[in-house]
């Protein structure tokens, strides 16, 4: 079979709020798909940027419509630096955009970044807006970067990102099925603060901390892990289930920090646990939380020595999700499905993206 090339932008605009990830990519078909990461960089968001976007919820329609072509022309910006810097043009900008609206049960998703103001700015090719089919056809829009997992990772058995919060993908069944196990680093962060740094540097005050085993067992004990239904976390859940667990059990952050931890590796572990078919199945691990030095070894140790982590690099870590909504724009424009109806829940997989230029 021959070989295709296909070499695009991809953009991710986190919740988090902190930045514009870029990431360019050379993605080659042939028997399967292959990538390669050709460079890689954040571009931080400016102050009154970063605040409006923050509150782009809030705004009024006039104010929400002229924010979405003033973020798109200040993606642009950023693209046209970035390429400058590779002396590589892309065939395409493969943008999630910044989501204001994620409502799927009133058949709504938004994300601004306008379309066409990001291909004036920059002249190439757009793909956006790759959610809302998925909705009309009864999905949740969401999780999307499972079709990358099974496509560009399937010799890994799980991948896993440590974000925020902590989901999984993986194939069961011949499917492919995704959901939350357990939150991550939005708790994670809240005790590091405590002690003076916006994070726990490879689990480091962590592993200093004693884990509790009475919080250990309450963690343990919540809904979301008896409920089989339960598929995802928001931060609504951390404040009502979590945070009173935490609060009540007046220990030092060190303590908490350990016992989070542990309560994470056990969670993760029995998901693997769960799903495996091999002896030492194979795992991704990317995200924030793959520095956590600690959390690995606690999740070896929880898995009794028998997982093969997978080396990435950091590049691989930090952009992973830039990466598959660049591999998500090129399915869309092959006109292949890049959306999984086994994980968001649709009537049907699709390709999803407008596309402008």
């Amino acid at each position: 079979m021959d070989s295709k090339s296909f070499t695009v932008i991809g953009l991710m605009s986190g919740t988090s709020g902190d930045g514009l990830d870029m990431a360019l990519v050379k993605f080659t078909k042939s028997t399967s798909w292959s990538y390669e990461i050709l460079a890689a960089e954040t571009a931080p968001f400016p102050q009154e940027l970063e605040e409006d976007l923050m509150r782009s919820h809030l705004l009024s329609a006039v104010e929400l419509a002229l924010l979405d072509v003033s973020f798109g022309k200040w993606m642009g910006d950023q693209v046209n630096t970035f390429k400058a810097k590779t002396q590589i043009k892309p065939d395409a900008i493969c943008s999630h955009g910044h989501t204001v609206f994620h409502q799927p049960g009133k058949g709504l998703s938004l994300q601004i970044g306008n379309g066409w103001a990001l291909h004036r700015q920059t002249g190439l090719k757009v793909i956006n807006d790759f959610r809302m089919l998925d909705v009309q056809f009864g999905g949740q829009g969401a999780p999307l970067v499972p079709i990358g997992d099974q496509l560009l990772f399937s010799d890994q058995d799980f991948c896993i990102n440590l974000g925020g919060i902590a989901n999984i993908s993986m194939d069961h069944q011949s499917r492919r099925i995704a959901f939350d196990t357990c939150p991550f680093n939005l708790l994670l962060n809240d005790q590091a603060r405590k002690l003076g740094k916006n994070y726990d540097d490879q689990g480091k005050w962590a592993s200093e901390g004693n884990c509790d085993e009475a919080l250990l067992t309450m963690l343990n004990e919540l809904p979301f892990y008896k409920n089989t239904a339960a598929k995802s976390l928001a931060r609504e859940d951390l404040e009502l289930d979590f945070n009173p667990l935490i609060k009540n059990s007046d220990l030092d952050p060190k303590s908490i920090l350990a016992t989070l931890v542990r309560h994470y590796a056990f969670q993760i572990g029995k998901v693997i646990r769960t799903y495996s078919s091999s002896q030492s199945p194979k795992v991704l691990l990317t995200g924030g939380g793959a520095y956590n030095t600690f959390f690995i070894q606690e999740l070896t140790r929880e898995l009794k020595g028998k997982i093969l982590l997978y080396p990435a690099d950091s590049q691989l870590i930090e952009f992973k999700e830039a990466l598959v909504f660049g591999f998500l724009g090129v399915l869309r424009s092959e006109g292949e499905n890049n959306c999984l109806c086994s994980v968001t829940g649709a009537s049907q997989d699709s390709s999803g993206g407008m596309i402008f230029g």
